[in-house]
């Protein structure tokens, strides 16, 4: 359902939208054609989010993309766990419209 109304957000502000169901897949996805902006949960299957996020930021790439965690962890420990790993910014579960697009105003991607 958070992917539902990530994707539609996302989509109002311009961007096109692929989706992985977990980590690995997201990975491979970038790999193959690097997104201008990246949306991950912390918890996924096959990997975590902190893992995704540390592997991507690890690809070699001509343009880093824009990163947001979007996540039920919402304590200062895990905020600053998710920046240290290469998140650019973080959302918490639930979200609306106007706090996901002011997250991405804030990074210059929307």
């Amino acid at each position: 359902m958070i992917r539902k109304v990530a994707r539609r957000i996302v989509e109002s502000v311009g961007y096109a939208v692929v989706e992985a169901e977990n980590g690995e897949e997201g990975l491979a996805r970038c790999r193959a054609a690097m997104p201008h902006l990246v949306i991950t949960d912390w918890n996924m299957p096959v990997m975590s989010g902190i893992d995704f996020v540390t592997a991507l930021r690890a690809i070699p790439t001509e343009r880093r993309p824009r990163v947001v965690f979007c996540t039920t962890n919402s304590g200062a420990r895990d905020i600053h766990k998710g920046i240290e790993a290469g998140a650019d910014e973080y959302v918490i579960k639930p979200f609306d419209d106007a706090s996901l697009v002011s997250r991405l105003q804030a990074i210059g991607a929307a």
